[in-house]
């Protein structure tokens, strides 16, 4: 039996089903904010608040999707998927998810880079220098990978649309760029945890 007599579904996924995706998401992610009441407990009363509770809360939402688009990647690999149209919703949801986090993120940093004594920064070069120059310095930089890799994904899968399918080279090639992606999202995930565990911002 071919590789190809498996790709059994290849409708393309529509835009109301991706704006449906990218709701439920949004909406769970309040959702767990309002759950978690009184939400001024929840945001706590760090400066770095905001940013630092949408910044976990998008990081933790990419890691159920990415998640999901890894074990479809995978049966993208071996020429086994039957949800193409999910791994084009997913892929696109990892990238927006992805940039939301890192664009909070961003702004979290400037916080942890303060310059007054008791910023994060601050404090680990003052106590634990090598948390700081190796664990934070290096989940900041491969958090970044994450876009561009879910964004080339992403940009393949809509654009050749079924055509991935035929082509043993391109479903390689989004299978490794999507596991690649999500190496990086759960080392930065893992690193960011553990260093906000030590000092939050």
């Amino acid at each position: 039996m071919s590789a190809n007599e498996h790709l059994e579904e290849r409708r393309e996924a529509s835009t109301a089903s991706l704006a449906l995706v990218v709701g439920i998401l949004i909406g769970t992610a309040f959702a767990f904010l309002a759950a978690t009441a009184p939400f001024t407990h929840l945001m706590g009363h760090s400066r770095a608040a905001v940013a630092s509770a949408f910044h976990g809360l998008s990081a933790f939402l990419y890691l159920i999707v990415g998640t999901i688009g890894l074990y479809l990647a995978w049966r993208l690999w071996t020429g086994r998927i039957r949800a193409f149209a999910d791994l084009q919703l997913l892929a696109t949801v990892s990238a927006t998810l992805s940039f939301i986090a890192i664009l909070f993120g961003n702004w979290l940093y400037i916080y942890y880079r303060a310059t007054d004594p008791e910023s994060p920064r601050s404090w680990f070069m003052a106590n634990m220098p090598m948390i700081h120059k190796i664990f934070f310095e290096f989940k900041e930089f491969v958090a970044l990978f994450t876009l561009p890799l879910t964004v080339a994904a992403a940009f393949i899968l809509w654009y050749y649309g079924a055509h991935v399918l035929d082509r043993k080279w391109m479903r390689y090639t989004v299978a490794v760029l999507l596991a690649l992606s999500f190496f990086y999202l759960v080392v930065a995930f893992g690193l960011g945890a553990a260093v906000t565990k030590l000092r939050p911002a």
